[in-house]
């Protein structure tokens, strides 16, 4: 076998086959240029129609479908594609998407969707990652609530009609475990869990409340009057203070200092359902629920790690 014959027949095993989908007939032509370019084998067609018939007479390893398209739109087309090969990747094209758009083709087990125009060394990498993966779609990849949260025996709890001296040596304990590394002890012991009696959470401790326990009375009491409201009360700063507010902590309880229990998510919403939540009510963590039961907490920096990884995975 010549070294000519080899390149042959590794170029004709590499080759992945495309179906282009697309009314515009510049964007079509000169992407099908492009790709073949790149090594591609492409055939492109000018409507949902033409794909079917496609998809119907020949093989194909990806396909690239716009979304708005006279006769039958994308959507229409996904839903016939996926009736003759239920596992062949589709890549849609968002120039005309909507946020219901990509739900429904996450629904139709979409693989991939990609801004239009988009860059070619970007379609190539989708196009590649589409042919390797069989078409597994990316609603089936993306992790849920459930997948990412910290179990709640993960974190610190008390119950709420502790004091709150029993609240420090608790947050002291779990910065000692000998597991901990210095930016989990940080990110997830700087604040706890508060239980009731039925080990329900009702609400969260942190260590900012524990330093508002220091101060005196009149000074953690609530401005809710107008003659309160005119008179200003000065801290007291003498040396000693912090000492003696500090002995006292056993004469508070947990109760009086936590705030309210993070808001609730189930177990299996999906990551955008818990990012959505977080920032119509800016707070930084939820509490998952599975079956009626608390099991975890998802926090913000959980969705940045996540967010992370697939970041990494897509440059790849």
């Amino acid at each position: 076998m010549t070294k000519g014959d080899m390149t042959t027949m590794t170029d004709k095993t590499e080759t992945i086959r495309v179906l282009i989908v697309d009314d515009e007939e510049r964007f079509r032509e000169a992407t099908k240029g492009m790709l073949e370019r790149r090594g591609f084998t492409v055939t492109a067609v000018g409507d949902g129609l033409q794909a079917v018939d496609a998809v119907r007479a020949n093989s194909f390893d990806v396909v690239v479908l716009d979304i708005k398209m006279p006769i039958m739109d994308g959507h229409a087309a996904l839903a016939e594609i996926r009736k003759l090969q239920p596992a062949l990747p589709v890549i849609m094209l968002t120039g005309h998407g909507t946020p219901q758009s990509m739900v429904s083709g996450l629904q139709g087990g979409v693989f991939d969707f990609l801004n239009k125009p988009c860059e070619l060394e970007l379609l190539t990498r989708t196009l590649r990652a589409a042919a390797a993966r069989g078409g597994k779609p990316v609603s089936q990849e993306e992790a849920l609530v459930h997948h990412v949260m910290v179990p709640l025996s993960s974190f610190s709890s008390i119950r709420r009609d502790r004091s709150v001296s029993d609240a420090v040596a608790v947050l002291l304990a779990a910065f000692s475990r000998p597991d901990n590394t210095p930016t989990v002890a940080e990110s997830m012991h700087r604040s706890m869990l508060v239980m009731d009696e039925k080990g329900g959470v009702v609400g969260l401790l942190s260590m900012s409340e524990i330093m508002h326990g220091l101060q005196p009375a009149y000074m953690r009491a609530p401005i809710d009057t107008p003659m309160q409201n005119s008179i200003h009360l000065a801290p007291m700063r003498y040396r000693g203070l912090f000492t003696i507010m500090a002995r006292d902590l056993h004469r508070i309880s947990v109760e009086e200092l936590m705030s309210d229990a993070p808001p609730v998510i189930d177990a299996k919403e999906t990551l955008m359902a818990a990012v959505n939540m977080m920032q119509e009510t800016g707070i930084r963590r939820c509490l998952v629920m599975d079956m009626g039961k608390p099991v975890g907490v998802i926090r913000e920096h959980d969705l940045f790690f996540e967010l992370s990884r697939i970041l990494k995975i897509r440059g790849e």
